[in-house]
């Protein structure tokens, strides 16, 4: 059972809490933290089921499954970032270690992103929760009475929180992290084309842009797409203006962002909540991130200084790199199904 909070009628609005984070001390800064995981961390080794599901408009999304064996136990739903997968390190290393609490674990590859292309003309993007929402119903159409926690980072992060504003008060889910979320997309945008961000905008582009030449090869695209322009943009504005919007019926890239921000709608969320961000979050200024006024009652946000955007790698006991958000983001999950003492062996001791 999820542990009740009866705080949460009490409140206006959500709380705003200072993190507990505190960065490896060879890591300083936004830059550090968010770049050095991709080259100093050994790749996270899972036992993965991937299981294909056809969904009801005659696609298909692939399902990564971990820890099955943990028969009987909770299930997170956990949602990568733009141009992750099933290969995204914060992802896999969050999986093994609920698994070793006890949780089974589906992974959800959006729709396109994995190696074969979906097989309609659309593609994910910030405001796509057909499929997690979908999974989420099918779940509990399986087990009714097993509770389901949802997880998600940066693009994920902000799917998530727009799935559990459509969902209600009747969201399949019990409980809901979600990290690094990009709470403005236009104010992003706009961030990651000035100064060092474009470099990440350079990085991520190229994967957008494979995402166009596996769908270019698998048949052609809406005329409404400009390919050239999308395999030739240099912001995101110019790569949305061209194919995301006009792929996924949005009128162009502003609309696009206006559409699916979740900025605008956690002041309507009713599953308990838990956002950690950091201040120094390369990918957005910090005006990006709501005060608590602007926060659903059942929503938390916690904040950081430092900890860059998905990275938050700490100093463990034992002067280890400790990856810190994947822990902070389990010990909660137990936490909140009332199974605390693996939970309260890290809060007193990798955290303290």
């Amino acid at each position: 059972m999820i542990a009740a909070d009866s705080s949460f009628s009490a409140r206006a609005h959500g709380l705003v809490v200072a993190s507990r984070f505190k960065p490896h001390p060879l890591l300083p800064g936004a830059h550090l933290q968010t770049i050095a995981p991709a080259f100093i961390r050994p790749r996270v080794v899972l036992a993965m089921r991937i299981e294909r599901l056809e969904t009801p408009d005659d696609d298909f999304v692939d399902i990564g499954w971990i820890g099955e064996h943990n028969l009987g136990g909770p299930i997170a739903t956990l949602v990568h970032g733009l141009g992750g997968g099933f290969e995204s390190q914060y992802l896999r290393g969050l999986a093994r270690l609920l698994a070793a609490f006890g949780w089974r674990v589906a992974l959800l590859q959006l729709r396109g992103g994995g190696e074969q292309p979906n097989k309609l003309p659309r593609s994910y993007h910030h405001g796509d929760t057909v499929d997690l929402r979908w999974l989420w119903h099918r779940l509990r159409a399986l087990e009714p009475q097993t509770p389901i926690a949802a997880v998600g980072w940066s693009l994920g992060g902000n799917l998530l929180l727009r799935a559990l504003h459509e969902e209600g008060a009747h969201a399949p889910v019990s409980l809901a992290v979600a990290a690094s979320v990009p709470f403005k997309l236009r104010d992003c945008a706009e961030h990651m084309n000035r100064g060092f961000a474009r470099v990440y905008q350079h990085h991520l582009l190229a994967g957008l842009r494979q995402i166009v030449r596996r769908k270019l090869a698998a048949g052609p695209l809406p005329d409404s797409v400009d390919v050239r322009q999308a395999l030739s943009a240099r912001s995101f504005f110019e790569f949305d203006d061209a194919f995301t919007a006009p792929l996924n019926g949005f009128r162009n890239a502003i609309d696009y962002y206006e559409r699916t921000s979740c900025g605008a709608i956690v002041h309507d969320i009713r599953v308990p909540t838990l956002i950690v961000q950091a201040e120094d979050d390369p990918f957005m200024s910090p005006g990006c991130i709501p005060a608590a006024s602007a926060l659903a009652p059942q929503v938390t946000l916690e904040v950081s200084a430092s900890g860059g955007h998905v990275g938050f790698v700490g100093l463990g006991r034992r002067g280890q790199l400790d990856w810190w958000l994947e822990q902070r983001i389990a010990a909660h999950l137990q936490a909140a199904l009332g199974r605390a003492a693996l939970a309260e062996d890290w809060l007193n001791g990798v955290a303290a």
